[in-house]
């Protein structure tokens, strides 16, 4: 009896292209922890940035202003909206992503050669050393050069993580496991908010080293976990070769014996893999990967002008902004963290019944109707005292958790699950450095643009990435294909039938038809 109810799980597993194991979900939460070591440290930044003792010790003409706007504030001046107008301040939160786009794009040859475990691995480290140079930092220059390590550690982790969790996960399941990267970015965002706000209550003004410092803790079990996982069974047979290997993880993982079928795609996705392994990225410029090519650009640069680092990095600085102390505005920001990390959590459990392209249609409606209604009520505050007063700033964080849960619940998790997803075996290292680096890139010139676009523009940044939220919307529904419950070796074949892209991907059946004949 008890043979054939197991026979029965057997069979149910392997309809399912797998169950959820223990193993698979241990393996997944160690890995995951990249996603913590990089939401600490956008919260992070954020909030020191906006104590006083660090801007007073490093950045002492951004806090000279400071000081200087709470006499303005009593005369109705509007000049609040360039206080915190610096490059070199900028210049400490988006120096990582420089030295993040570079290690990303190195991460594809140790990822693709090594397997995704070194890369974890290596991330783990350079965070660690960077978390330790940053806590002790005694000038500007210690400053930035903790935060390139940092940009190295992210840049490793960003580029493996994600792959790591799509390809041990069963298809059904997927997409939940993989939006644990970005409830995992969520939950280190939040431990930051919260280690922020208790920092900056210390009266001897050392609070900001413990913010900084703290990083090394999510890091360090990062690092040491990263010994202890599981290589994937995709990465197996790409490094390797060695099939049986492959299939022993691969019934592991899935928990269950009837795994034929999935090893099968694997080593057929590995033979291509492997014919085009000298080309590296030249492999992305032919024609028939053109949608994946498009989609690398696409989704990393559309989720950074959603306008969420304007909050994830700024909240802080926004709500001083808009009226709130040093305090409050921490606070603020450790509420639509919250906010945030449950609609991630949300996402997760229904991302894999109502699908990708039902999430990115909610969330941009919503992400797009509340940065309005900011904007507006900001330019109507202005327009008739000149300062924005305490129920209107209310009435702000209320609109920027509604917009942080739009994000938490779509392209917050989606932005790194599909990429993970809809790139074939041969392309995957490559195609998700150029995603990580794009999204660098993005995340850089965001970071540097936001003060002065403050500065200027006051309550017109709102529209402004409030207007691309409506594009990308618009783009996500008509170009990119919905992968819910497909395997992750057969998502290409997605291409194939769509009403745009197919006629661009026509090459891979004919390709496949020629191996099957041969």
């Amino acid at each position: 009896m008890e043979e054939k109810e197991s026979r029965k799980g057997a069979m149910a597993a392997s309809k399912s292209g797998g169950k959820i194991t223990y193993f698979v979900v241990a393996s997944c939460v160690m890995a995951a922890m990249g996603g913590v070591i990089f939401g600490y440290d956008i919260g992070v930044s954020g909030g020191v940035m906006s104590m006083g003792p660090f801007l007073e010790r490093f950045f002492p003409k951004v806090y000279k202003l400071q000081e200087e706007d709470r006499i303005r504030r009593s005369h109705n001046n509007k000049n609040h909206y360039c206080l915190f107008n610096s490059q070199l301040l900028t210049s400490f939160t988006s120096s990582l992503y420089v030295s993040g786009f570079i290690a990303t794009l190195l991460a594809s040859s140790v990822t693709r050669s090594w397997g995704r475990k070194p890369s974890i691995f290596l991330g783990g480290v350079a965070f660690l050393a960077g978390s330790a140079l940053g806590g002790s930092a005694q000038n500007v220059a210690m400053l930035i050069i903790a935060r390139l390590l940092l940009g190295v550690g992210v840049g490793f982790t960003n580029q493996s993580v994600p792959l790591y969790l799509s390809e041990m996960a069963p298809a059904r399941y997927r997409g939940a496991i993989s939006n644990g990267f970005q409830l995992c970015i969520g939950i280190g965002f939040l431990t930051a908010n919260f280690t922020n706000y208790e920092t900056q209550k210390i009266k001897e003004g050392y609070g900001w080293r413990i913010s900084l410092a703290t990083a090394a803790v999510p890091a360090s079990i990062l690092t040491l976990g990263s010994l202890f996982l599981p290589e994937t069974p995709n990465s197996i047979i790409q490094t390797t070769g060695d099939v049986h290997k492959a299939e022993l993880m691969l019934r592991r993982i899935r928990g269950t014996n009837d795994v034929q079928d999935e090893l099968a795609d694997l080593v057929e996705a590995s033979s291509e893999s492997n014919s085009n392994a000298q080309h590296g990225f030249l492999n992305l410029l032919q024609t028939r990967y053109r949608p994946e090519l498009a989609m690398a650009f696409a989704i990393p640069f559309f989720q950074q002008v959603t306008g969420i680092n304007v909050v994830a990095f700024y909240a802080p600085v926004l709500f001083r902004t808009v009226g709130f102390g040093e305090s409050g505005s921490l606070m603020s920001t450790l509420v639509s963290g919250i906010v945030g990390t449950a609609s991630t959590f949300l996402s997760m459990l229904v991302v894999d019944r109502i699908g990708r392209k039902t999430l990115f249609l909610l969330g941009g409606l919503q992400m797009l109707a509340s940065q309005v209604i900011i904007g507006v009520i900001i330019m109507v505050a202005e327009a008739r005292d000149g300062v924005i007063g305490e129920t209107y700033g209310y009435a702000v964080v209320v609109l920027v958790c509604v917009y942080v849960a739009g994000f938490g619940w779509s392209w917050g998790p989606l932005g790194w699950l599909v990429p993970s997803e809809i790139f074939p075996l041969e392309i995957r290292s490559a195609a998700q450095s150029v995603t990580v680096a794009v999204s660098f890139v993005f995340t850089f010139a965001v970071a540097q643009s936001v003060p002065p676009m403050l500065c200027k523009f006051q309550a017109g940044i709102f529209f402004f990435y409030g207007g691309w939220v409506g594009v990308m919307t618009v783009a996500v529904q008509l170009f990119l294909p919905e992968t819910k419950n497909v395997p992750i070796e057969k998502v290409a074949g997605l291409w194939e039938k769509h009403w745009f892209w197919g006629k661009l991907t026509r090459k891979r059946v004919c390709q496949g038809t020629t191996s099957v004949s041969s």
